[in-house]
């Protein structure tokens, strides 16, 4: 898997956390959302590129649901999803030695971030999280360059 997969995986798990999944759990989207936008998101990481990725991922999963026209831009919407990437973590999880030498073959990714959703003019939230943390295992494949 590559990175790029990485990350649309955590933006679907943000995003299925930003209103539509909540639906079939007792709480339901405002069927007068039609417009969301999402500017960039924050990022501590220090991971160059990371807030694009994963802003770019979320907009592309929203639009998936097919009910909104999701904007990057915060303004002229109806609500809003807004994050701060807090923490990106790359650890090798398993091992290989048939070389002669030691060599990571799979990896963990971690991406921990702060999101909110909220509709526009209101105070409380639709959904929060202020620790949602993605997590997943990953094979290296042939070159470890184009993987990170």
């Amino acid at each position: 898997m590559r990175r790029r997969e990485l990350l649309a995986g955590a933006a679907s798990a943000l995003a299925a956390g930003c209103g539509y999944a909540l639906q079939g759990r007792g709480i339901t989207t405002d069927p007068s959302i039609k417009r969301i936008g999402v500017p960039l998101f924050k990022d501590q990481s220090n991971r160059p590129g990371l807030d694009a990725r994963v802003t770019q991922a979320v907009m592309e999963e929203l639009l998936k649901r097919g009910r909104f026209t999701v904007v990057r831009d915060a303004t002229g919407v109806d609500a809003v999803v807004e994050g701060e990437i807090t923490a990106w973590n790359v650890v090798p999880v398993n091992f290989s030695g048939s070389t002669g030498t030691t060599q990571a073959t799979r990896y963990a990714i971690s991406l921990s971030a702060s999101v909110v959703y909220r509709k526009v003019g209101q105070k409380e939230p639709l959904w929060a999280n202020e620790a949602f943390v993605q997590r997943d295992e990953y094979d290296m494949g042939e070159n470890a360059q184009n993987f990170f």
